[in-house]
């Protein structure tokens, strides 16, 4: 029997959760992600004429990934496999390949396999999958919550169509609890059950997106209210807050939801947004992110970003780090906030962090060149017979300018912001930092 040909009653019965009797059987009933499924879309018209070929759904949870799968395999003829990357093995993927080719070849039947969290098959599971594919023996359908260009192998991800799932909007998640409101054969509407709509609009606003959460809640709202005189029960604001109470931030700690937010925080402290950056750090610290993670992005920052314009930002950002370190958290976020927003504040120059890379790119693509003559060490017997140091000015002796580097490239150019307004009189004062006074790439 196909995996997909279930008990109706096992799926939809009383013991079944809301969230598993609501799933969407048709692309009629599928909420949300428009943008891959709406009229004409590529995947809406694969699926509308058996036709699709292999895809990768990666999306955040209760986005529809598996659900979706479940769609295709109510609307294709050819035979539907489901596993589990957390329980398959090679040998089971194996068999069902075996099998895949089996029924290819005595009945003409194609077949579709469906693997879900494919990000937990290792290298050689999924390399299992790759020469089958390229032969047409099956197609494969994989779902993700991780970035796939990352968890899934080059070869397979170029074989396949990727569609990335959004998280569902609050008026798609409220479309999705009205429904089970109303629906007597699958949902609530059998138990005379309404909502607020407040009610509504709070597990919508706090399931970030995943229709599954919102069911979820719903259904112990509803299960756990007492019916009136009138034998309705009626899910008001406060059963909806506690069947709610802990938002659950979409943030994994070596994916998409570390980067991406880290990347927003410090795209925040660069581009003078304090209140931006106290929002991303927020959202890290209540995921329960590292915070010694975020005392090296915001250290780094006031290093990279705010440089020699403020180069107090650098010390506050030290002093946060050690702070951290001294009195822990929870407390460590104050000083971590106060470091955060003034980097956040503070004028901005990145030509330091300019400098350094352009010089390793002259070391790196030029000849090496010679430490001058008057430059090198004069610390030991003999050196003077050797010339070394002959021709060096003490500048506390000999304000006249002298050449320091052979090369004519200019690598630190302050721009004149903030602290580095002082710089560029120093250097004016100096008389230049080159004898020469020549700037720009050269030699």
């Amino acid at each position: 029997m196909d995996l997909f040909e279930r008990d109706e009653a096992a799926d939809f019965g009383a013991n079944a959760p809301l969230a598993a009797r609501m799933r969407p059987r048709t692309l009629e009933e599928f909420a949300g992600q428009a943008h891959i499924l709406g009229e004409g879309k590529l995947l809406r018209r694969a699926i509308v004429s058996d036709r699709v070929c292999s895809v990768i759904l990666w999306g955040p949870p209760g986005s529809g990934k598996t659900t979706l799968a479940e769609v295709i395999a109510g609307a294709t003829h050819r035979h539907f496999d489901r596993m589990s990357a957390v329980t398959a093995n090679v040998e089971a993927l194996r068999k069902a390949i075996g099998a895949a080719a089996h029924r290819l070849r005595h009945g003409g039947t194609k077949t579709i396999i469906f693997i879900d969290e494919i990000h937990r098959f290792n290298k050689a599971q999924q390399d299992v999958l790759l020469p089958h594919i390229e032969a047409g023996t099956v197609a494969l359908i994989g779902a993700t919550t991780h970035n796939p260009c990352f968890y899934v192998n080059a070869p397979l991800l170029s074989r396949s169509i990727l569609f990335e799932l959004r998280p569902l909007g609050r008026e798609e998640i409220g479309a999705i609890l009205r429904r089970a409101l109303a629906d007597r054969d699958r949902g609530l509407g059998g138990m005379r059950v309404t909502a607020d709509p407040d009610a509504l609009a709070h597990i919508a606003g706090k399931c970030e997106g995943d229709a599954r959460r919102a069911l979820n809640a719903l259904e112990v709202a509803a299960l756990t209210t007492p019916p009136g005189r009138d034998g309705t029960v009626r899910v008001t604001l406060a059963a909806a807050e506690d069947s709610v109470q802990s938002k659950a931030v979409v943030y994994d700690r070596d994916g998409d939801g570390h980067y991406d937010t880290i990347s927003a925080f410090i795209k925040s402290m660069r581009g003078t947004d304090p209140d931006a950056a106290l929002y991303w750090m927020a959202k890290m610290l209540h995921a329960g992110e590292d915070p010694r993670f975020i005392a090296r992005r915001i250290l780094i920052c006031a290093a990279e970003d705010v440089g020699n314009a403020d180069p107090q930002a650098l010390a506050v950002a030290t002093a946060a780090m050690q702070a951290l370190e001294f009195v822990g958290m929870p407390e460590a976020r104050i000083p971590l906030a106060q470091a955060a927003v003034y980097v956040a504040c503070a004028p901005k120059s990145n030509a330091a962090y300019a400098g350094i890379e352009k010089a390793l790119e002259e070391v790196r693509s030029r000849p090496t060149m010679e430490v001058p003559a008057h430059l090198r060490g004069t610390g030991y017997a003999g050196a003077a017979r050797l010339g070394r140091g002959k021709g060096y000015r003490y500048p506390h002796d000999d304000d006249g300018a002298q050449d320091y580097t052979p090369s004519p490239v200019r690598f630190y150019e302050p721009k004149g912001i903030g602290f580095e307004k002082v710089i560029l009189e120093r250097l004016a004062r100096a008389g230049g930092r080159r004898g020469d006074g020549q700037s720009g790439a050269g030699g």
